[in-house]
């Protein structure tokens, strides 16, 4: 009895682990600048706020071989965040964010959550 109770912490030792790396842990932080295209609300269950920046400069597609511009797509953390992108729409940005494994449907659509506006112009 005394070993299923030292497996079993464990396990859940070890699953809070994986489940706090996966989706809690930030991998990366740091900036991007661009115009930004969108910031909407968005969601099925949980409404999240999305946006888009679309970044000076031009590269090849992948997919398509042809060039496509560079673009970040992020969520949101903070409503009033979003409120101040949603009225300078089409403005330059500077967008600090961290960066995830994993997404959470309530944290937004993508591994990349803003937290703050460094710049706007």
């Amino acid at each position: 009895m005394k070993y299923l109770w030292i497996t079993l912490v464990a396990v859940v030792l070890l699953l809070s682990g994986v489940v706090y790396y996966r989706y809690y842990f930030v991998f990366g932080e740091g900036v991007k600048s661009g115009i930004l295209n969108y910031a909407v609300k968005k969601g099925n269950i949980f409404k999240t706020y999305e946006g888009k920046l679309i970044q000076q400069g031009f590269g090849a597609n992948a997919k398509t071989g042809s060039l496509t511009s560079y673009e970040f797509e992020f969520s949101i953390e903070d409503e009033e965040i979003f409120r101040q992108m949603e009225m300078n729409n089409g403005k330059t940005f500077d967008l600090h964010y961290k960066e995830y494994h994993g997404v959470l449907p309530w944290r937004g659509n993508t591994t990349y959550v803003v937290d703050r506006i460094v710049n706007m112009k």
